[in-house]
């Protein structure tokens, strides 16, 4: 086992997560002292006997005095694209206040770095709750004091993930619902080049005060490209049927008054499907990392 040539201890929130988990792995196979944040231990799989664990979460700031001791960067990966019913929070609270709350904290502990993940198109003006805020968060964090970079990506998967796994299941209706015109663009990026991205970040350990990057993939794909892509991979052949939006909207929001959290999806996830997410620079700020993305297809064929 190689010995990190990263500095100090790491904290991690969203070590659960897609990209979160890739990284984590990543981390711990080279040896890099990490602490995350979480409320549930158990969810980390067996990298919990391997790192440093801080019970608590961005909706209890009390918890971070603890979590943020002796660390030189935090990796905010955390976040939430639909609201925490079981925490109480929003998605406003978890992503945006709960990243100011975390920024300040950080300062306060003299880190040194902080690492954050917001969405390419983030705007204090989109439509979306989710967007709205991240760029809220946004402007926290390029207002600390902090070292700091904020990745914008596009799209990121990862087989077996949430998402990729609810398109497996809506893959075997005889047709596959698609929400709205599903010619929204996108440029999806695999949550373990995003990961090597994070770490060549890391090891560049210099640069501007507050670093802006885009992360995206290779390919430029509508939703419904992404969804062919996907069903040409796993050998189904199935009509995709649009529904229109108000449709869609009335449908989640009953399925939510239903069965609240457990929601197979909501329409602020729904919503998000509608607002395109490519970059302006492509795969260039990726490349620049020592990170060259994989195509969709070939990850999902592979993995």
């Amino acid at each position: 086992m190689r010995r990190s040539s990263l500095p100090g201890v790491i904290l991690l929130t969203g070590a659960t997560g897609n990209v979160g988990s890739a990284l984590l792995r990543r981390l711990v196979a080279e040896n890099t002292p990490v602490r995350v944040l979480v409320r549930d231990p158990r969810r980390l799989g067996p990298e919990r006997v391997r790192v440093q664990i801080s019970l608590g979460d961005l909706s209890d700031a009390s918890s971070f005095r603890h979590a943020l001791r002796g660390v030189k960067t935090v990796i905010h990966l955390a976040a939430a694209i639909r609201d925490q019913e079981r925490q109480g929070a929003t998605i406003e609270e978890v992503n945006g206040l709960g990243t100011l709350r975390l920024v300040r904290a950080a300062e306060r502990a003299g880190v040194e770095q902080f690492i954050f993940f917001s969405a390419i198109g983030a705007s204090l003006h989109s439509q979306s709750r989710f967007f709205r805020a991240k760029a809220q968060a946004e402007r926290a964090v390029e207002e600390s004091e902090l070292r700091t970079t904020t990745f914008t990506p596009s799209i990121i998967y990862s087989p077996g993930d949430p998402w990729i796994t609810l398109l497996g299941r809506l893959a075997m209706l005889p047709v596959v619902p698609i929400s709205g015109s599903g010619r929204a663009q996108y440029e999806p990026i695999w949550a373990h080049d995003v990961a090597g991205a994070i770490l060549g970040r890391m090891e560049q350990n210099g640069g501007e005060p507050h670093q802006r990057l885009e992360l995206a993939g290779p390919e430029r794909m509508s939703y419904d490209d992404i969804v062919r892509t996907y069903l040409e991979v796993k050998h189904r052949r199935r009509r995709l049927v649009h529904v229109p939006l108000p449709v869609v909207r009335w449908g989640l929001k009953a399925v939510e008054e239903v069965q609240g959290s457990l929601a197979f999806a909501t329409w602020d996830e729904a919503e998000l499907m509608e607002i395109p997410m490519v970059s302006e620079r492509g795969t260039a700020d990726a490349e620049a990392l020592g990170v060259h993305p994989l195509p969709m297809q070939y990850v999902l064929a592979k993995r």
